[in-house]
């Protein structure tokens, strides 16, 4: 199997010119910093002790920076290296002021291009964010004696499922972690099946993410106008039919609060024009946010068919459904809209954050609904009610900065 994965890879890197002119033209990928993938470095290596973070996109860049700033002041360390995947999650750094710090793009995990990366960098320590697996890496990191860590550890069923299917070689790979730090018992219980040596179970880094930027960036005009409405709640990250049962509860309240708008902001935005046509058919106004034309009053419905506007769109709303949960889709990581106040909605299937979810439920921050009318009922209670969720939030960063301590404590074990 690992014969097979090495051939695919270095299949991968011969056509991977085509690949990244392709993403360069379509704004996925850096037209100058590509080349990192190459182990062509754009930053110089400090010397003295290093510490490499890596994590595929944004939710795992954005969870260890409490740990990196932690270790900013460790007397010990030199530089911080921190690559990921995608070029939205090195933008990340572009407003953030470290003086060790610096981030790179991961390289094509290719034997010739890792050993390049490896023999550059040296890390002292190496920290794979939540689920990362990189084969090739992985066995030249354990070649070099050099300690490897699986930070903030989060397996699911259906990937525990598809890593039994290769016992030989999950067995190898998971094998290579000197520790495994799990969000859950869930995974606490998969890692130990999959060989790993090692499991601490110590909770979701998540809940140590620094204080989210309030700057809200949609159009003034469009903010003013949802001001002047009475927003019943917002349904993110929604999936299909989820959007035509936001909607029927949406008319209940509706009769309660006259000047009521919801917001949806669907999971894939190509199938606002579908949603908006269904929507329209049952009746209600539907707005697109995309538009330029005048909003009718009577708006129903605020329908955002744009990307990376959901944290404004938030900000506004002090009740929010997320999606993915009345469906058996396993939910959405509830935690970004808890840590901005909002009231938190989901449905019965919530698999892929179970834990987190159960811990808000206790601390009065979600309500876990299974149908129309306990939903409407629910943001009824909400909508009405003068008790602040604020409060409920210390306990939440009470227990980030417990996470947090106890991570740091046991990654300086293996410096």
């Amino acid at each position: 199997m690992l014969l097979i994965y090495r051939i695919l890879i270095n299949f991968t890197l011969l056509i991977s010119p085509i690949i990244v002119i392709l993403r360069i033209i379509k704004n996925k990928e850096h037209p100058i910093r590509f080349l990192e993938k190459y182990s062509i470095p754009s930053r110089k290596r400090r010397s003295g002790k290093l510490v490499w973070f890596h994590g595929s996109s944004v939710g795992e860049t954005l969870s260890v920076i409490p740990l990196v700033e932690k270790l900013e002041k460790d007397k010990n360390i030199h530089q911080i290296l921190i690559t990921s995947n995608t070029l939205s999650s090195s933008k990340i750094f572009e407003n953030l002021k470290f003086k060790k710090t610096v981030h790179q793009f991961f390289p094509i995990d290719s034997n010739i291009i890792i050993k390049k990366f490896l023999n550059y960098w040296k890390p002292s320590l190496v920290l794979f964010i939540e689920s990362e697996i990189w084969p090739n890496m992985m066995i030249d990191i354990k070649k070099k004696n050099i300690n490897l860590i699986l930070l903030n550890a989060r397996i699911t069923k259906k990937t525990f499922s598809k890593w039994r299917s290769f016992k030989n070689i999950s067995y190898l790979l998971f094998n290579k972690f000197n520790v495994c730090l799990a969000q859950n018992s869930e995974t606490v219980n998969y890692l130990k099946k999959l060989g790993v040596k090692k499991v601490r179970k110590i909770g979701n880094l998540k809940f140590s993410e620094p204080n989210i930027n309030k700057i809200n960036y949609i159009n003034r005009d469009k903010i003013n106008f949802l001001s002047s409405k009475k927003i019943l709640f917002g349904a993110i990250s929604t999936h299909f039919n989820e959007e035509v049962l936001c909607s029927k509860i949406h008319l209940k309240l509706k009769k309660k609060f006259r000047n009521g708008i919801t917001i949806i902001i669907p999971r894939h935005a190509d199938r606002c024009i579908e949603i908006k046509n269904e929507l329209e058919q049952k009746g209600l106004i539907v707005y697109l946010h995309s538009s330029s034309s005048k909003i009718n009053k009577n708006t129903d419905i605020y329908l955002v068919d744009t990307y990376g506007e959901t944290q404004s769109f938030m900000q506004v709303c002090n009740i929010v459904f997320l999606g993915g949960s009345l469906i058996k889709h396993g939910g959405q990581n509830p935690l970004e809209a808890a840590r901005l106040g909002c009231k938190v909605i989901h449905g019965p299937y919530v698999n892929n954050f179970t834990e987190v979810y159960n811990l808000l439920e206790k601390i009065n921050i979600s309500s876990k609904i299974k149908n129309i009318n306990q939903a409407e009922k629910e943001i009824f209670k909400s909508l009405i009610s003068k008790k602040s969720i604020n409060k409920n939030l210390k306990k939440l960063n009470n227990l980030g900065k417990k996470i947090l301590a106890e991570n740091t404590k046991e990654i300086k074990k293996y410096l």
